[in-house]
């Protein structure tokens, strides 16, 4: 399944919904707030709703678990041997501050692993994308892995 899909694909998603994003970000726009009181903005809508369509065109066999969709009863997530997990806008207090502290995020989950990822700051111009087996980018640069060669020391993880 994962050599199926191209990961050129996934980022070039998450730049139309960026773009979609920064079109209002620049603007005047009104905030909801969701039933926990987190904000919701069109600009998460309209991520969403492009991310979405996106993916089911490219993976129509692939379920897509976001924070703006409604979520399916674990009782049938938890069979799902793939997914996709999306955050249209992760930070939507920081969008709705303009301090550009903002991202879009898209990962392929496989049971409990994610396997493909793309985060995308669109107000910033980062694009960071990493797909098993291929090794991380951030602008198309490869990121270094460091490896503990003495497991004696503590590795620190962020």
């Amino acid at each position: 399944m994962l050599e199926k899909i191209d990961l050129e694909a996934i980022v070039q998603i998450a730049k139309d919904a960026g773009e979609a994003i920064m079109k209002i970000y620049i603007r005047d726009f009104t905030v909801e707030y969701k039933d926990d009181k987190s904000p919701l903005t069109v600009a998460d809508l309209q991520s969403n709703e492009i991310i979405c369509s996106a993916l089911e065109r490219l993976t129509p066999n692939i379920p897509i678990l976001s924070e703006e969709n409604k979520t399916q009863d674990y009782s049938q997530r938890k069979d799902w041997e793939y997914f996709w997990c999306i955050d249209p806008i992760d930070g939507t207090k920081e969008f709705v501050k303009k301090n550009d502290e903002f991202t879009v995020n898209i990962a392929l989950i496989h049971k409990d692993t994610p396997v493909l990822g793309v985060v995308y700051a669109p107000a910033i111009g980062e694009m960071y994308k990493a797909k098993k087996g291929e090794g991380a980018f951030k602008n198309g640069q490869k990121l270094p892995l460091f490896v503990n060669h003495n497991p004696q020391d503590k590795l620190c993880v962020v």
